[in-house]
């Protein structure tokens, strides 16, 4: 405290007006030490002194220099107190210490005593808390709530991890800070790039508010708003959110990601897009394992094999995508399953397709539209080569029908069949087994009989989606009719089944449950 011995200038040395302004100095300030309230600023220091001309209205203080207010202790070299403001200027080496755990050091610090805001600056102000260290040049704090805040650059270290932001606040009582424009926070495993970020020192999470990418060497992550625990290295993505590596991208309103095991769980209009394979998998929840580069789609879920001039769409309850034994990509696609593409259509229970050989795959009562023609089977596999129908082979009671008019139809049946394409065009088709057709006869565009014929092996010439001719071997047993002689159950083989309105029309049209039946 205050006391005659600390003035530095004896009062025999010094002019009768000015012991004068010392004694009222020296009875000004007993009085005001008396009178001061718990609000008010305390100091002590090894000399003090009163000078107008120095500084109006103001104390100058010196040498192990410390005020104490509301509980926080500020150190400094000199300072000059404003008593009649509460406030005070202190240089040189400033500390400010709060609560034992906030620790704020500068160059110069300004502070107003009723507001209990203090400025610190300098050209290392430094802030530390609970293991953080901020650093910065010019840092505001509101001591009352326990609030700092800078608006030109700052740096903060906590433990591995490095942080950079233009403006940001620290709400010390909550351990929260709160980090805007041109955010980058550094990890020796991935660097974080964001418009707007909160930062909770105490649980180590991370809240993106605005834009944000999350870089690493495995992946490269985006969403514009969501979390990220950096003790566990597991985050929630929301707002435009996607992922990406080398092979891949996935795309969702909200990404759940598992770091350190590569795990994935996407919701609500999901996308994962192969650029390898030029394959995108839609649905409304995934799971994707990142080390494995498993996936499993459901929900609306869609497989898109994209080309140049035509894409395939096959939709299903569930769809999987996972390596095969030879690390290449294996489609699997469960229940209801529906495919379209402008000049084939399908739908079966289940189907597969293989990277390895280009191979589609329908199990389960699979049937294929392709033109006018309407494919059955009890398995079905379509090879393709460039992305484009190569063969189809028909396994198990093969059956190919197609209209002749509007209530007689064109048949060929056999154990199995191979169907053969040229630009997408069937031109040959191979019946091998227990071969029997009906085919109506047209002449001039008129109908003129119905032939019916069995033999063990067929082969059809195919042309502009007409059959141009048929070769038997051995010689069939086959009959002319003429077109009333031919019963209703005889113009039918065995089998026979024709299911036009069970097509998809469009690629809309896969989604159209009633189809499935």
């Amino acid at each position: 405290m205050l006391c005659l011995t600390a003035i530095s200038i004896p009062p025999e040395k010094i002019g009768t007006a000015r012991f004068l302004m010392v004694i009222v100095f020296v009875f000004f300030n007993t009085h005001f030490i008396k009178a001061q309230s718990t609000r008010e600023i305390q100091y002590d220091a090894e000399n003090v002194e009163y000078d107008k001309n120095i500084a109006e209205g103001a104390f100058r203080l010196w040498d192990n220099v410390i005020f104490t207010h509301e509980g926080a202790q500020m150190y400094c070299d000199s300072a000059y107190y404003y008593p009649d403001k509460n406030a005070l200027d202190a240089y040189n080496n400033i500390y400010i210490n709060q609560g034992d755990t906030l620790h704020l050091y500068g160059d110069f610090l300004k502070y107003d005593g009723n507001s209990r805001f203090a400025q610190v600056t300098g050209k290392a102000v430094k802030l530390e808390d609970n293991n953080n260290q901020l650093t910065t040049t010019v840092l505001d704090f509101d001591m009352k709530n326990n609030i700092g805040y800078y608006t030109n650059w700052a740096n903060i270290i906590r433990g591995e991890n490095r942080l950079r932001s233009r403006m940001g606040y620290y709400y010390s009582r909550k351990h929260m800070y709160f980090f805007k424009d041109s955010v980058v926070i550094i990890n020796p495993d991935y660097t974080i790039y964001s418009d707007t970020l909160e930062y909770n020192t105490e649980t180590n999470m991370a809240y993106m508010l605005g834009p944000t990418r999350i870089i690493s060497d495995s992946n490269d992550i985006y969403c514009e708003k969501g979390w990220y625990d950096m003790e566990k290295n597991i985050s929630l993505l929301k707002k435009n959110a996607m992922m990406q590596n080398s092979k891949q991208t996935v795309k969702g309103d909200s990404l759940y990601y598992e770091r350190d095991n590569g795990f994935g769980r996407a919701y609500s209009r999901v996308e994962l897009f192969d650029r390898e394979q030029n394959v995108i998998l839609k649905g409304n929840f995934a799971d994707y394992y990142e080390k494995t580069e498993n996936s499993l789609l459901t929900d609306s879920a869609v497989f898109i094999q994209i080309t140049d001039d035509d894409s395939i769409y096959v939709h299903a309850d569930t769809l999987r995508s996972e390596l095969d034994t030879t690390g290449s990509k294996l489609i699997r696609a469960y229940f209801k399953v529906m495919l379209y593409k402008s000049d084939l259509q399908g739908k079966c229970d289940s189907m597969t397709y293989s990277y390895t050989d280009s191979v589609i795959r329908l199990y389960h009562e699979p049937v294929l539209w392709s033109e006018g023609n309407q494919l059955t089977a009890e398995y079905i596999e379509i090879t393709t080569i460039n992305k484009r129908v190569d063969e189809m082979h028909l396994q198990q009671n093969a059956f190919i029908v197609n209209m002749a008019n509007s209530d007689l139809f064109n048949q060929i049946k056999g154990r199995d069949m191979i169907c053969y394409f040229n630009e997408n065009e069937l031109y040959k088709i191979d019946v091998s087994g227990n071969g029997e057709s009906i085919y109506y006869i047209v002449d001039d565009n008129e109908m003129i009989g119905v032939n019916k014929s069995e033999s063990s092996n067929i082969l059809i010439l195919w042309a502009e989606g007409e059959v141009q001719s048929i070769k038997s071997e051995p010689s069939p047993n086959a009959t002319l009719y003429p077109l009333d002689e031919l019963t209703e159950t005889e113009s039918k083989l065995r089998d026979f089944k024709w299911l036009e309105d069970q097509r998809p029309k469009t690629k809309h049209d896969i989604f159209n449950s009633t189809l499935t039946h």
